[in-house]
C-alpha cells in the first residue's frame, strides 16, 4: 500500500487507547487508519478486571468486540503491521511499515509500553497470572495470606504497602538489591517482613505459583508474587518525531497536555506510553480525549 492521499488521522497502536481514539475520528466521519502490531501489553493477562461493564473478560474478547464495532464505520481501516519509522510535520506526516508507506494529517501515538522483566528463573513464564504487577487489576482474585512482593527497586516498598490490603505480604529481594534508608524505614513502620535471603526462582504448575525458592534452598509457599518492572515504549516512534518525554518511576513516558497533545504540533498520544498511570480504563479515556482533540485540530 502506498497511500498517496493522506488519512485525516493515523493511530499507531490498536489496543484500548488506540481503538478508543480511532472511534472518535470515525464517528466524526473523518478517515482514520489504525496500524497495529497485534502485541498489546495485556496479552499475558488471563482476564481483565476493574474495567466498567467488561469485568472478567479476557483482553482479547474486549478488543475483538471493539474492533468489530470500530471497523463497521466506513471511514475506519486497519493494517496489522509495525510502524518502522515516522517523519514529517503537521498535515504532512509519513509513516513506513514493513511493506507500506502511509501519509497522515494528524498522528495519535498509542503504542503502549513493554515490561522489562527482572531476570529470575520462572518469572517470565508466569507473568500475567502467578506473577503480577497491579493489585487493582488482579488482587481480588488472589487475595489471601500468601502474597509476595519481589523487590528490584525501592518502589517495592510502596507496592508492598498497597498489596497488603489484599493479604499477608512478605517482601523478597532480588539478588544484590538493598533498600535505601527511606524505603527500609517505610517497611519497618508498616511491620512488613523482608526475607533477607534473595530469591533464586519461582516454581508451580503451568503459569501458577506454588512457591518461591530462596538462595539457601528454602521454599516459601505463595499464591502470587507482585513485581514492578521497568517499562519501555514499545516502539521508538515518539523519539523519531522528537516528542518530549517525562521521566517516571518505572520509565519515561510521552509528555502530553490536558488534551493529549504532545510537544510536536499535530501529534497526540494516549495510553500507557503517555501516562504514569497504566490502567485499561485510563488508557481508553485518554484515547477518547486524544481522538476528539485530533479531530478538533483538523477543524482549525
Amino acid at each position: 500500500m502506498d497511500q498517496g492521499s493522506p488519512f485525516d488521522v493515523v493511530v499507531i497502536g490498536g489496543s484500548f487507547a488506540g481503538l478508543s481514539a480511532a472511534m472518535q475520528i470515525a464517528r466524526a466521519r473523518r478517515s482514520v487508519l489504525v496500524i497495529d502490531s497485534g502485541k498489546p501489553r495485556n496479552r499475558f493477562a488471563s482476564h481483565s478486571h476493574g474495567f466498567l461493564a467488561q469485568d472478567g473478560k479476557t483482553p482479547e474478547e474486549i478488543l475483538t468486540v471493539a474492533r468489530d464495532q470500530l471497523f463497521a464505520y466506513p471511514t475506519a481501516s486497519l493494517i496489522n503491521e509495525t510502524v518502522m519509522s515516522a517523519r514529517g510535520e503537521k498535515d504532512a506526516f509519513e509513516l513506513s511499515t514493513s511493506g507500506n508507506v502511509v501519509y497522515a494529517k494528524r498522528l495519535i501515538i498509542a503504542v503502549g509500553v513493554s515490561d522489562q522483566l527482572p531476570n529470575l528463573p520462572g518469572l517470565k513464564e508466569k507473568w500475567g497470572q502467578g506473577v503480577l504487577h497491579c493489585p487493582y487489576c488482579h488482587g481480588y482474585e488472589i487475595a489471601g495470606d500468601r502474597l509476595g512482593v519481589f523487590a528490584t527497586s525501592n518502589i517495592a516498598a510502596h507496592q508492598a504497602h498497597v498489596v497488603r490490603d489484599w493479604g499477608k505480604v512478605t517482601v523478597f529481594l532480588q539478588d544484590g538489591f538493598v533498600f535505601d534508608a527511606d524505603a527500609q524505614g517505610e517497611l519497618e513502620k508498616m511491620g512488613l517482613p523482608v526475607e533477607p535471603v534473595p530469591l533464586a526462582g519461582i516454581e508451580g504448575e503451568g503459569r501458577d505459583i506454588s512457591h518461591v525458592v530462596l538462595k539457601d534452598g528454602r521454599k516459601v509457599a505463595l499464591d502470587a508474587l507482585f513485581v514492578a518492572p521497568q517499562t519501555e515504549m514499545s516502539t521508538p516512534i515518539a523519539t523519531q518525531l522528537y516528542c518530549e518525554t517525562t521521566p517516571g518511576p518505572l520509565g519515561d513516558f510521552i509528555t502530553v497536555d490536558d488534551w493529549q497533545a504532545t510537544s510536536v504540533p499535530g501529534v497526540f498520544a494516549a495510553g500507557d506510553a503517555a501516562s504514569g498511570w497504566t490502567n485499561a480504563t485510563i488508557a481508553s479515556a485518554a484515547g477518547v480525549q486524544a481522538g476528539v482533540a485530533a479531530h478538533q485540530s483538523l477543524l482549525r
